[in-house]
């Protein structure tokens, strides 16, 4: 990348963070401004995510089961625990994507020889049902340039754990089912919906491919894997109840 073009970028992290801080958001980025490819979107990720300091861990998911997977850093101040109310006033767009997620026990630091599938794994301590939060700078996510969104953390805005579900190593996620209600409505009901369709192999994907760009995978950072329920939006006020089968439970509340 040259320094011109690197020049530039900063520029679309600035424009993201000025969206983001004020509320003031974008119909989409100026031509210019949009980065060209996912290396250039992975720059403005982190440029982005440094603002909010340190890396809590890493949002990784795949639109369909052959696509090639794409991941955002997750910022350690946007996390909380199940049962929490959300006051920051920076939530306004307030997406909310029902996961699975996991916990990284041991470190899993760059090596020559890939990782395998039963290593990845076996570095995880715990599973658990989680709220992805999405916020953006833009109004209207949907309708802004693909790389815009995808450099805008991928619209990540807070990740919310539940309890450890210790039963996840050979369950299968493909009958999992999930619901996702609003002050006590159910709005979204599936299953086995998450859409790279074996949620597991973005693991060791993410310690093999996303290694020079995470410089490994730490031990207390988090993985989370995906929605299970497309983007439903809450209203200000709302309480949030994300309720698997088997994985267990998840809530939140928005202030």
């Amino acid at each position: 990348m040259t320094g011109t073009r690197e020049d530039i970028l900063l520029t679309t992290v600035d424009t993201l963070l000025e969206a983001r801080r004020t509320g003031k958001t974008l119909t989409d980025l100026p031509a210019e401004l949009i980065p060209a490819d996912i290396p250039e979107v992975y720059f403005v990720q982190d440029a982005v995510a440094a603002a909010f300091g340190p890396i809590g861990g890493w949002k990784i998911g795949a639109p369909t089961p052959e696509a090639t997977p794409v991941f955002a850093p997750m910022p350690a101040a946007w996390m909380a625990p199940s049962g929490s109310t959300l006051t920051d006033p920076r939530h306004l767009y307030r997406g909310l994507e029902a996961e699975i997620a996991f916990l990284i026990g041991e470190d899993l630091p760059p090596r020559d020889t890939p990782y395998t599938r039963e290593e990845a794994l076996a570095a995880m301590a715990s599973c658990h049902p989680v709220i992805e939060v999405l916020e953006s700078a833009f109004t209207d996510p949907a309708a802004a340039s693909k790389f815009a969104s995808l450099a805008d953390l991928q619209m990540h805005g807070g990740f919310v754990y539940g309890p450890a579900f210790d039963a996840w190593h050979g369950f299968d996620f493909n009958t999992e089912k999930v619901n996702l209600s609003i002050d006590g409505v159910i709005r979204v009901e599936r299953t086995g919906s998450n859409t790279s369709g074996d949620l597991l192999k973005l693991i060791p994907w993410l310690a093999n491919e996303g290694a020079t760009r995470t410089g490994g995978l730490k031990k207390g950072q988090w993985i989370t894997t995906g929605s299970w329920t497309g983007n439903t939006l809450a209203n200000k006020n709302a309480s949030v109840d994300v309720e698997f089968a088997t994985a267990g439970r998840v809530q939140i509340r928005f202030a």
